[in-house]
């Protein structure tokens, strides 16, 4: 093998070294690039994040108002049924009037508060009263329990085949 001279005044060793600044320079744009290409999403997922939250806040703020003016209605309907009771059963009648009172109070309150002031009401009322909300979760769980079971061994088919012998009574296999 002959003697190679790498000096820095050899043609193919200034281009090799050319090449590779050229190399690293693209590489480093590249970078650069893909950084702000990965900031630009993050930013973009971001945004869209938030917009899809405030429209979500906005539905729900408007179900609230819908749903504080059909409380509003129910109050009303209330009413002209207690008129209707008034003749017949004037104690009824004073009870649904009370109760109808108070369906029309909690429309009003409902109707005035966004979804956040309701959460945070939430929250507040289950800090005071922990036993109650929590004895309040159990007993609906309890329900949605036994509701999830009842219908369930309704519409299950039995778990083990049976067969009917000559004499009618069901035999199980086992």
């Amino acid at each position: 093998m002959g003697d190679q001279s790498f000096d820095a005044h050899d043609p193919t060793a200034a281009q090799g070294s050319q090449r590779t600044t050229t190399a690293a320079g693209a590489f480093s744009k590249a970078s650069d690039m893909a950084r702000d290409a990965g900031t630009k999403a993050k930013r973009a997922a971001a945004d869209t994040a938030s917009s899809m939250t405030d429209s979500v806040v906005g539905l729900l703020n408007e179900q609230l108002g819908t749903g504080a003016a059909s409380a509003g209605r129910l109050a009303n309907a209330m009413r002209v049924a207690a008129d209707d009771l008034a003749r017949e059963s004037p104690l009824l009648a004073g009870v649904v009037r009370t109760f109808a009172g108070n369906v029309d109070g909690y429309a009003d309150r409902l109707e005035n508060q966004t979804v956040e002031e309701l959460t945070k009401s939430a929250s507040d009322y289950t800090r005071r009263q922990p036993a109650l909300v929590f004895g309040l979760a159990a007993v609906a769980g309890f329900f949605a329990f036994r509701t999830f079971k009842n219908t369930q061994s309704v519409s299950s088919p039995p778990i083990q085949p049976t067969e009917q012998n000559p004499s009618g009574w069901k035999q199980g296999h086992g």
